[in-house]
């Protein structure tokens, strides 16, 4: 199972006067690296919860349908599914009709049961799944706690500007990060 973004968020989840504020900047003369910090900021938390924090379209890749029923997908929360394809032995896709599907994408994983699954021929990536994840279209969707977790995290990236490049960030969590994501981060058994 392979998960691709097949765009990146119209937004971020926090805006740079957010950040500045939280910083106390009354200049303009960092926006570019601390727009660049909030994006790390944000590229991390999601790497290290399996969230999207703004609604974007993604595409899930499996290689064959699994055993039961349940397809589940490890981005989340899951809002749409949008187009699910098939490839035949000849290598054409074929559109699978996603009516009628049952979709929990509030669960952590999502999961999805289709009331069709047709076979593959194609031995990688034969089944293409196009949804769409995240809490909402703005900030004001994003978890509060979320929110704070980015800007404590893009406070210490920004200390830490003059030590570290910007292709090396993240150098630091902040103390307390953890803390505000752990209630999110995905748990196995």
């Amino acid at each position: 199972m392979t998960i691709a973004e097949l765009s990146p968020p119209a937004v971020e989840p926090v805006t740079l006067a957010e950040v500045k504020a939280h910083l106390r900047l009354d200049t303009n003369d960092e926006d570019t690296l601390l727009v660049a910090l909030i994006r790390t900021a944000r590229e991390h938390l999601e790497a290290g919860t399996g969230l999207c924090l703004i609604v974007r379209p993604l595409r899930l890749y499996l290689d064959d349908w699994p055993e039961g029923k349940v397809i589940q997908i490890a981005r989340g929360p899951v809002q749409t599914v949008e187009a699910i394809t098939v490839y035949d032995e000849t290598g054409a896709p074929l559109d699978v009709a996603a009516a009628g599907y049952v979709l929990d994408g509030a669960a952590r994983q999502a999961r999805l049961i289709l009331p069709e699954r047709p076979a593959t021929a194609r031995a990688m990536n034969g089944i293409e799944i196009d949804f769409s994840a995240g809490f909402g279209e703005s900030g004001a969707d994003v978890p509060d706690t979320l929110k704070r977790a980015l800007l404590l995290h893009v406070a210490v990236m920004y200390e830490l500007r003059g030590v570290l490049s910007l292709e090396d960030q993240p150098g630091a969590v902040p103390q307390g990060y953890e803390r505000l994501v752990a209630p999110y981060r995905l748990r196995r058994l």
